[in-house]
Order: C-alpha cells, then structure tokens, then sequence
C-alpha cells in the first residue's frame, strides 16, 4: 500500500505506510491517503464477526500496511496496545434509547477514545524505529484528550521525544492533570497562551520549516497522521458487525472537532461497510454544522464550552475529504487549502459540497442544549455521559431513522468532566483507581506565549541529551 498528498499529484516514487507513519504530515503541506481503498468483502466481514478486537484492528490496518508491517507482527502489537484498556470488549456497545447505541471508547488509560488509536501508534512507533534504528521527536497539539492520550503512549520511549502543546487555561483540570503530572523524561508539556488553533498552527508551521523539521527529526501523531485514522476505523466497522452489517445498513453520530474521528467512520464506508448517514456533533464552535447545513466554511473566534475537545475552528481532517470530493484533484484541493489560509473562508464548489452532504449531516448544541441532553438520557435512559458524547447522542437521536441502527461514539469517561456532569446529573463522578490520585500528583509544564520561536526553543533545549 502506497500513499499520495492532498496537495500534489501522483507520481512513481510514493511513500509506504512506515515512511508516512514517522513523517505525519506531507513536505507539501498536505495530508496523506492511500493511493486507493482496499475494499472488503462480504465473506470478509462476516468472517470478521467472530475475531477479537485486537485482532479485527490487526486485520484492518494491515490492509494499510500491507508490504511495510508484516500481519503477525501486527498481531502481536495490538494484543498489547489493548491489554491495559478497563473492559473486556475494549470497545462496548450500549443501547440508551431504543434503536440509539453508545460506543464507548473511553475504557482506555487516558479515559478517551484517542487512547483507541494512540497506544496501537505507540507500538507501531516503536516496531519501526528500532527496525530503522532511528529517533523522532514527537510534536502534537492537544485540545484536551490528544495530548495526555500520546505522553501515555510514548512515555519513557528511548527513542522518542515528546512535546505537547496545549491551550493555557482551555482545557479540563483533569485533561491537564492527565498530561502535566507525567514525570518521564521524555515528556515535555507546553501550556500556550492562546486557543487550540494557535496550537495546532503552530504544528504545522514547523512541519512547514524544513530546516527545522530535520534538525529535531520531527514527527507527528495528531491525526493529520494517517496511521491515526487507519487505527480508528476497525471500532465503526466492530459496532456494524455487531449490529447486523453487513446485512444491514447502520448509521453513526459523532461529536467532532477535528474531523479525524468521524473521517474514520466515512473511511469504513469506501472500504465496504454499509453505512446510511454519518452524524457530525458540534458545540457552538459549529463550523463543521454550518458548512454542511449552508455552505458556510468560514472561521471565528474558538469560544470555550463545557466540550472543549470541541473547541476548534480549523478541522484539518476536513482536507482529506475535499480532497475525495474533488475527485482527487490535488491542485485544486491546494489552491483551495491555501486560500482558506489566508482568507479564513474556504470556497468548496456546491458540486463538491453536495456530494458531502449526500454522507454526512450535522447537528449543534450549545452548553445550555449540552447540559439539557446530559439531563435527558441519565434521567430517561440511566445513561450518564459527559459533554461531548452527549452531543453525539442527541445528534444520533435527532437524526434516527426507522430500523437502521444509530451509532454514537461515546468519546470520553464522565470523569474528565466532573463539574458538567454533576450539574447536569447531580452525581459527582469518579476516576477509576488508576487515576484516584491524579490530583495530588505533582505538576510539570512550562508556559510560553504564542510565538513559534520561543517554542522551538524549548523544544531543541528539551531534546538535547541530559
């Protein structure tokens, strides 16, 4: 399997999974997808239905590393990336309402659905790296669950140096926690002054320095990584099986910032898993919901909410789709791209914009809705979920159809979010015991302002040998 950018054309010499894996990010600024969707079969599925789940995400991303990661060593890295998660599905389903089903992805050691992909990334780093006998540093921006899920998977690496940006002030104090109290020496946390767009700008700026990208060997596991979402789609095609797929078409709701997470889902559709609807959740950062109701993808200012893995105006997984939805046209998927860069607004063709709207739908709540559906499924359903799964549960149940199956990815554990859930639910609810002493734990960060070379800085002082 081999990969191409967003934003330039094919040609004969296109990277492998393992040199896309370490790079992240495109020299050209772009965003890598295979070179064509492997396609499953029928007989494949349901062959499918009786496999683990490590092994059903063994068997779907080796269909993304074909020719660079042997299957069996694929095996053996999911059986341990998943060995520490807290239920014995990994990934349980849960009927809230009648035809309405909760995807947790929370039973991992950082309490969100990035830990899904991130510690299979952590083995998939480390595999390749000591094949290759190479160090990377690790440079990733963070709204809240992204960074603590990545120091949890690459802690204490020899090989790799981790630095995790995020929004000072902007996040929960136990995503925080999650992150700042981790003592390796590897680990590096930077709070910035400034939203999680600044962050994750301030990302792709030095992906963009070429001298730098090379001095401090850069790489990425923010999911503008593709192995991100190569990791994520086997739980969408896991709760399909589980619900009757291939047999039967299901649809899915998820809360999204990024895009990363529901392009996973889209992504399970072109490989052959019959998916009606894809649900986009929003808060009052709606950018993705007004793009896809009017047309309207323009930015404003990042508003803190009570979701705020949310909290972003920038969804950069959004290229990969527009890139699809020109029908591969990389140049005009580059021009577009950039223009949206300098103007803020980004000028999709309405042919291209009603082909993505024949996928996905979009639904916004903002804190007052967010805190009301919070409400409504723990008193109606004994459900308790925190803000941003509950986004995608009211925007699955707005959008239920009649004898198609409504899947919501139910992201994060009520407990990175203890005030919203107690104020919505009255229960104050509590960390798993792993965590329980998460707030006594000392604290270690520094805090800079939002200026790029004062961060390199700190980052080639942090990666120097001690």
């Amino acid at each position: 399997m081999l990969y191409r950018s967003t934003r330039s054309a094919a040609h004969d010499k296109n990277p492998s999974f393992s040199d896309i894996l370490l790079s992240g990010l495109a020299p050209d600024g772009g965003l890598y997808l295979p070179m064509e969707w492997p396609r499953i079969s029928r007989e494949t599925f349901l062959k499918w239905r009786g496999l683990s789940y490590p092994d059903l995400a063994a068997e779907v991303i080796s269909l993304f590393a074909a020719g660079s990661i042997e299957p069996e060593a694929l095996r053996t890295m999911a059986h341990a990336a998943y060995s520490h998660f807290d239920h014995a599905a990994i990934v349980p389903l849960v009927e809230v309402e009648n035809g309405l089903f909760s995807l947790e992805l929370f039973h991992g050691p950082t309490l969100a659905f990035k830990d899904m992909a991130m510690q299979m990334l952590g083995q998939l780093f480390e595999y390749v790296l000591e094949r290759e006998d190479r160090t990377v540093t690790i440079v990733g921006a963070t709204s809240g669950d992204t960074g603590s899920a990545a120091i949890e998977a690459f802690k204490g690496k020899a090989r790799v140096k981790i630095v995790i940006l995020h929004p000072l002030g902007r996040t929960s104090e136990v995503q925080r926690r999650q992150m700042t109290t981790v003592q390796d020496n590897n680990v590096l946390n930077i709070a910035i002054e400034g939203d999680f767009d600044d962050c994750q700008d301030m990302v792709k700026a030095m992906f963009a320095d070429t001298a730098f990208r090379q001095e401090v060997s850069l790489s990425a596991v923010n999911s503008i990584n593709w192995a991100r979402i190569a990791a994520q789609i086997p739980y969408y095609i896991r709760s399909a099986l589980a619900l009757g797929a291939p047999d039967r078409e299901v649809s899915f709701a998820v809360p999204t910032g990024n895009f990363g997470n529901v392009l996973a889902s889209w992504a399970a559709e072109q490989m052959g898993l019959p998916i009606r609807k894809h649900i986009v959740g929003s808060n009052k950062n709606d950018i993705l919901t007004r793009f896809l109701l009017n047309n309207d993808m323009s930015v404003t200012g990042v508003e803190p909410s009570l979701s705020p893995s949310m909290d972003i105006q920038v969804s950069s997984n959004f290229e990969r789709l527009l890139f699809e939805m020109l029908d591969r046209d990389a140049d005009r998927c580059c021009a577009i791209m950039q223009e949206f860069r300098q103007t803020g607004r980004m000028a999709v063709p309405h042919d291209a914009w009603e082909k993505i709207r024949e996928h996905f739908s979009a639904r916004r709540l903002d804190d007052d809705e967010t805190i009301a559906a919070m409400r409504r499924f723990y008193t109606e359903s004994h459900y308790c979920a925190d803000p941003h799964s509950a986004i995608g549960l009211e925007a699955g149940r707005h959008y239920k159809e009649a004898d198609i199956p409504m899947i919501a990815a139910a992201t994060a554990h009520p407990a990175k979010f203890p005030d919203a859930v107690k104020k919505a639910t009255g229960l104050q609810p509590e960390l798993p015991p792993h965590l329980a002493d998460l707030f006594s734990r000392q604290e270690r960060y520094s805090t800079l302002p939002n200026n790029l070379s004062d961060v390199q800085s700190a980052i080639r002082a942090h990666i120097q040998p001690r």
